[in-house]
């Protein structure tokens, strides 16, 4: 682990709402007519300021971030209930506040590929290229290795904590000592969860929750402040084990898949700004490109691990965090996760609670499938009509759930934002995990104790009647488990052997079954087979809606977790309920009856358990095979299939996927996989409409060759993240001839030795020796060093008259391959070429290559495109409307004029 070193990389202020438009340039100079300049404005025509007033962020930007409070919009004021909010279908892109759009603009967008320009092109042939690329699957196998090595210690840790304390809490029960059992159930969880609540509050808020959206958020092009960062590691470790190991109803596997991302994205560069190191190892993986696949194979690699799943560690990579991927990627992604996968099993067999077990190397099924399933059963094709009302159920339910948390959310943002003082805001934050911890321990100390002792029960013989007090019949498999909890319940363990069966006078609670232990111990008892009469209509019904309400309240607090293991809890619970509810219809039968042997509870369970999974994710692929993976239950594939797909149909008819409606309420901006927009209330084919439709118009330009006071100016008064660079043809015409950015034009102006008089010969075509040009290596950088150093220099160059002649030479640095379309371009195939290649600007170009707009990502996304579609609809009706008119006008006249 000493080899991690994850770097911070994330933006605070960089906007692309505006990147390389005019709408913040206040008081421009009259544009010149000629046809070059007709969507496009020169940066020496700017207004300059004597005395700037902003200040360069270390992200090079001069804007502020929103005053929001995490993203709580003061501007909010749709009703509870409005569509397009939380309550929208996947057809209906979301609705923002001006506020939010501000936030939109906020985060900085991110090229899939490096700026192609002469520079890189340089530093690419240092790069030793092999056909095997061995590099690359080293670096794959060392952070698989690693992601595993985190996850097993994860789960340890967890597991030591929760076991903890419900042995201490039972043993106290069951010597009647219910108030030392109180106060230390009470005592030792509240340590936990405030210890887990203090480090993310007070020393990294950015690790609360799951860090899925924020990662598919990058992933997906945006940048997304403190994601990667060692300090991040840390406190999403430590805040983890403990929030899940005290009782909270979380889970671990959301961070895991956020600790995999960290570890990808730190280990493959091999430098660290916090720790202050660089070495010169693996260079060639220092690039966006490369980073952002490493990013992938960790987050892929940390659902491996923490489901012991590496196909669906790859297959959830690929349907729900990534938005770039590749054959071969999937080759290389797969391997890690075989790799993580691997290194958890390994560990997990030689270790148990930190003690040597002494079996290294032989992966026992109980630790090496989280769910194992003993006993299949024969899928009848009955089964299928249950299915199907279980994914109704479960599409029903995750879309409710998705809202609940959305809400519970917003009202705790919406209550923040009214507390002034941020010390207050904070003890608030404290203080709101522990209240919910202890109404779920209470519940599960003190709601046990209403329900009475249930005694053992099992079937005499074949197809006989229930009996109770009977521990196992040799003839019968149908049982209750051995590993129940008694509560305050006797637990004798007498038996005598009566006519072939076990008899007992032991009893056991079933709600205490059900809440004593972490949520992966109640998901197993769920999942059981041959368990039909263990649990009840009321035990089920009890925990079904706390943990409901439980889960959803605590997945939005100041800690980091996840909510995976629990959606299968809940998941599980309805299913079991309509597994009995089945059983009462149509008997018990236990595997060896033939037609009906698959009436069992514990498959209606597992296949609940994927049908709220895939109601409040809408994942089909990765479900389906992670259910497969951690149950090793194959036979009833096909009934999961069903109901995930049912899931997913009704889920998208009422809300969008519960980790893209995070990215939402966050305001982290995201391009989905297929533009839905809505014009007029109707959908409509975004081939009907073209480029010019959206692009940001007039564009500020530079030159290729260009002023340093005009570029000061620039990068001190505009907002900006790139800038279009046009070429002087014939005359005083522009052409398009590459795009460079804000930060790269930053880091440019720190080197006065770039600089060039201002004359014929300094200017021409002689460009700079290569021996002048600035390394790749020194432009390829995610934040300034010295964001107060950048902006004194910027200030010394507008104000000092010695440098009104001075000019840098652009050529090396600009990216000679950024796209351009014309404007007539269909904006459908706009919009998939900007996602899938990764673009942060588009340039649009007349059929001169003169440069008439630019498009970013914000310009992309649902609701901004819904606004100009339907402002340019009704430019076009407008225009209908006057050629109409103008038509009956000459109708009219020809009609009234005399005849010749």
């Amino acid at each position: 682990m000493s080899a991690y070193v994850p770097v911070d990389d994330s933006p605070d202020t960089i906007n692309t709402e505006d990147e390389g438009t005019l709408d913040e340039v206040p008081e421009m100079q009259p544009i010149p007519k000629h046809a070059s300049q007709k969507h496009s404005v020169s940066a020496q025509s700017m207004p300059r300021r004597s005395v700037p007033q902003k200040k360069l962020s270390k992200y090079g930007v001069a804007k502020d971030m929103p005053e929001l409070e995490k993203h709580h919009a003061p501007d909010d004021r749709y009703s509870f209930l409005e569509q397009g909010r939380d309550i929208e279908s996947v057809n209906i892109p979301h609705k923002y506040t001006e506020k939010e759009k501000e936030a939109l603009g906020a985060f900085e967008s991110l090229d899939y590929l490096p700026s192609h320009s002469d520079i890189f092109k340089k530093w690419v042939k240092r790069q030793r290229v092999s056909s095997l690329n061995l590099d690359v699957w080293f670096m794959m196998a060392l952070i698989g290795f690693s992601v595993g090595v985190v996850g097993f210690l994860l789960h340890q840790v967890i597991e030591e904590i929760a076991d903890l304390k419900w042995e201490t809490t039972e043993k106290f029960l069951h010597d009647g000592k219910y108030a030392i059992a109180s106060l230390f159930a009470f005592g030792y969880s509240l340590a936990f969860v405030l210890f887990s609540a203090f480090i993310c509050v007070y020393i990294r808020p950015e690790t609360a929750g799951s860090g899925i959206p924020e990662i598919t958020g990058f992933l997906n092009g945006t940048n997304v402040r403190h994601i990667f960062n060692i300090r991040t590691m840390i406190v999403k470790f430590l805040s983890c084990v403990t929030a899940v190991g005290s009782g909270l109803p979380v889970g671990p596997e959301g961070p895991m898949i956020h600790l995999g991302a960290l570890v990808g994205a730190g280990l493959s560069q091999f430098k660290s700004e916090s720790l202050r190191f660089r070495f010169n190892f693996f260079e060639k993986f220092r690039t966006t490109e490369a980073r952002r696949n490493f990013v992938s194979a960790g987050a892929a690699a940390g659902v491996a691990s923490a489901f012991g799943a590496p196909v669906g560690g790859l297959l959830f990579s690929m349907e729900e965090v990534s938005s770039f991927w590749t054959t071969t990627l999937s080759w290389q992604i797969f391997f890690c996760c075989m790799v993580s996968t691997f290194t958890t099993d390994l560990f997990n067999s030689a270790f148990q609670s930190f003690s040597y077990t002494g079996s290294f190397g032989q992966f026992k099924t109980n630790r090496y499938i989280l769910f194992q399933i003993d006993k299949g059963i024969d899928v009848n094709i009955l089964m299928f009509i249950p299915t199907a009302v279980i994914g109704l159920i479960g599409g029903v339910l995750g879309a409710l759930f998705t809202i609940l948390c959305l809400k519970m959310t917003r009202i705790r943002l919406r209550l923040l934002s009214k507390i002034e003082r941020v010390w207050v805001q904070k003890i608030v934050k404290l203080f709101e995990p522990a209240v919910i911890l202890i109404i779920v321990t209470a519940f599960s100390l003190y709601i046990p104790s209403v329900f009475t002792c249930t005694e053992f029960t099992c079937i005499q013989g074949d197809t006989g009647s229930a009996v109770k007090g009977c521990f196992n019949d040799t003839r019968n498999p149908l049982h209750v488990e051995s590993e129940v909890a008694s509560y305050t319940c006797p637990n004798e363990k007498e038996y005598k052997l009566n006519n072939n069966t076990w008899m007992t006078n032991r009893t056991y609670n079933e709600v205490a079954t059900l809440l004593f232990g972490d949520l992966e111990r109640a998901v197993k008892r769920l999942f059981s087979r041959d368990t039909h009469l263990e649990f009840s209509y009321a035990s089920l019904f009890t925990v079904l809606p706390f943990y409901f309400l439980m889960i959803c309240w605590a997945s939005g607090t100041a800690v980091a977790c996840g909510t995976l293991v629990p959606m299968l809890l809940i998941g599980s619970l309805y299913g079991r309920i309509i597994g009995i509810t089945m059983t009462s219809m149509f008997g018990i039968h236990s595997e060896d009856y033939g037609y009906w042997a698959w009436l069992d509870p514990g498959a209606f369970a597992l296949i609940g358990a994927a049908s709220f999974f895939g109601g409040v994710t809408r994942l089909t692929l990765a479900v389906t095979v992670i259910m497969m993976e951690l149950t090793n239950d194959v036979q009833v594939l096909l009934p999961v299939m069903v109901s995930v797909m049912v899931a997913k149909w009704v889920g998208d008819l009422v809300t969008h996927p519960v980790y893209h409606a995070q990215m939402e309420v966050k305001c982290i901006p995201f391009l989905d996989q297929d533009p839905k927009v809505s014009v007029g209330g109707k959908l409509v084919n975004l081939e009907n409409y073209s480029a010019r439709d959206v692009m940001a118009s007039p564009v500020i330009t530079i030159q290729t060759k260009e002023l340093v006071q005009v570029l000061s100016n620039l990068l001190l008064n505009t907002t900006h993240g790139g800038f279009p660079v046009v070429m002087k043809g014939n005359g005083d015409e522009e052409y398009f001839y590459g795009l460079i950015t804000r930060l790269e034009l930053t880091v440019l102006l720190m080197h006065e030795n770039l600089f060039v008089t201002l004359d014929e010969e300094s200017l021409g075509d002689n460009d700079q020796e290569e021996s002048q040009w600035l390394d790749f290596d020194q432009l390829n950088i995610q934040k300034l060093h010295d964001p107060q150093a950048a902006t004194d220099m910027l200030n010394k160059y507008l104000l000092d008259s010695n440098y009104r002649d001075l000019a840098i030479n652009l050529k090396p640095y600009i990216n000679q391959s950024a796209l351009s379309i014309p404007g007539k371009f269909s904006l459908y195939r706009t919009y998939i070429i900007f996602r899938t290649l990764g673009l942060r600007h588009l340039v649009v170009v007349d059929n001169k290559n003169h440069i008439t707009g630019i498009i970013t990502r914000k310009d992309l996304m649902g609701f901004n495109m819904e606004e100009k579609l339907e402002a340019a609809q009704e430019r076009m009706l407008r225009m209908r409307r006057v050629g109409r008119i103008e038509m009956r006008n000459l109708a009219s006249i020809a009609n009234t004029s005399d005849p010749i």
